[in-house]
């Protein structure tokens, strides 16, 4: 005083800004109070009012990545990826709001949103274009942990009469460390239910094995940064084909993130990895243009003998 505030008051009050600041930023620290950081936590709850609002106007999108089959070269489905439609900043980067979701607790409710607007996607381009797409949304622990998941998956299916198989649940490994008795019961619920289970970015978690073992998962993600180097790096080239194989034993199917280049992709060919996303074929896309880029691809690709499909 009177440098961080003029009296007690603001004192208290500033501390508090600058504990707010260390607990962002993953606890375990410490911070001085400054103008800079006021600026910032001011920032981020003007963001976190606007996010609240957001639902409610309309200002959020799925774009959807196109997910192909490294036998035949087409498209087989989508993973919808949240942007938010800003009205004065544009598309806000998920880097920026997601964590502030999941913070505030509004991530429950983004959920929700994004699996009954995925489920109603589906149902438009069947009706409209006559193809039945099957799509990809990723959760929240918490509404696994909740049940609500459960709940929200099952109402969505039914109001969009979308085949369960349609959907796919992506789980990241880092949800599946904790309370792992519930969560595997809850999966097995939705397993169920009928919808495909996959772990996202793969082999970058502490117990990647043993969730294969405990949890009903189908699919089997490898995290981009595996592919990065493939296959001019040895080492990880090798992490690749151990985690194809890993999974076909398993009877999951394998998909590879971040494909850039052909090289990639005839690498992953060789080592009979079944499908893959990444900007090779395409980044995320408004619906409507990936619909386009669907049929636009899939009509171009010769017809060829059909190579039997691996169970599911």
């Amino acid at each position: 005083c009177p440098e961080d505030g003029p009296d007690d008051a603001c004192l208290m009050r500033n501390a508090g800004v600058a504990m707010q600041h260390v607990k962002s930023g993953g606890r375990n620290a410490f911070e001085f109070y400054s103008e800079k950081i006021n600026t910032v936590s001011l920032e981020r709850l003007l963001l976190e009012t606007q996010l609240r609002r957001a639902i409610g106007r309309d200002e959020l999108v799925l774009h959807y990545q196109p997910k192909v089959d490294l036998r035949s070269g087409r498209i087989i489905g989508a993973e919808a990826l949240l942007r938010w439609q800003h009205p004065e900043h544009g598309l806000v980067p998920p880097g920026r709001f997601i964590p502030l979701a999941e913070e505030s607790g509004l991530i429950v409710e983004i959920g929700e949103w994004v699996i009954d607007r995925a489920c109603a996607q589906m149902a438009q381009w069947r009706a409209q274009q006559g193809e039945a797409v099957r799509v990809a949304v990723n959760v929240s622990r918490h509404g696994i942990v909740s049940g609500s998941l459960l709940r929200t998956t099952r109402d969505a299916l039914l109001r969009h009469r979308i085949a369960p198989r349609q959907l796919v649940i992506e789980l990241t490994e880092s949800m599946l460390m904790d309370r792992v008795e519930v969560i595997a019961a809850r999966l097995n619920l939705l397993r169920a239910l009928g919808v495909i289970l996959s772990i996202d970015d793969f082999g970058t978690g502490y117990s990647s094995m043993s969730y294969l073992k405990q949890f009903p998962v189908q699919e089997l993600k490898i995290d981009r940064s595996f592919i990065t180097g493939t296959p001019q790096d040895r080492t990880d080239t090798a992490i690749v084909r151990a985690l194809v194989v890993l999974g076909h034993s398993l009877g999951m199917r394998v998909v590879a993130e971040g494909v850039e280049t052909e090289a990639q992709r005839t690498a992953l060919q060789a080592l009979h990895c079944d499908s893959y996303q990444g900007f090779l074929c395409s980044p995320a896309l408004p619906p409507q243009a990936f619909i386009a880029r669907l049929q636009e691809i899939n009509a171009a690709i010769v017809k060829t003998p059909a190579v039997p499909a691996r169970a599911e």
